[in-house]
């Protein structure tokens, strides 16, 4: 995993803080390979309870998480009861791994 103890407690704090202490971060993507170089950082983020203003939390949080980051891109996608699950929600939750 390409991200410091410090850049997972960062992200994994910043999602508690706006989507409350039952939600789940995933890493999933290229900065799983320890090999790969650059980059952004996905993020699948699970919650338990319905999500009214989708686009705007995974906005907001994205831009929190980016500036946190030093500037790094940072790609946020949203899992709850009343969202739709894709096919790429089955491979984050796969291939993801815990914050």
């Amino acid at each position: 995993m390409r991200l410091s103890q410090q850049q997972q407690k960062t992200i994994h704090k910043a999602v508690t803080d706006m989507c409350g202490p039952s939600a789940r971060v995933r890493l999933f993507g290229s900065r799983l390979d320890d090999h790969a170089k650059g980059g952004d950082i996905d993020i699948l983020v699970e919650i338990d309870e319905p999500i009214h203003a989708p686009a705007e939390l995974s906005a907001k949080l994205s831009v929190k998480i980016m500036r946190l980051c030093n500037g790094r891109k940072v790609d946020v996608i949203l899992l709850a009861p009343n969202l739709p699950s894709l096919p790429i929600h089955e491979i984050a939750k796969q291939q993801g791994a815990l914050l």
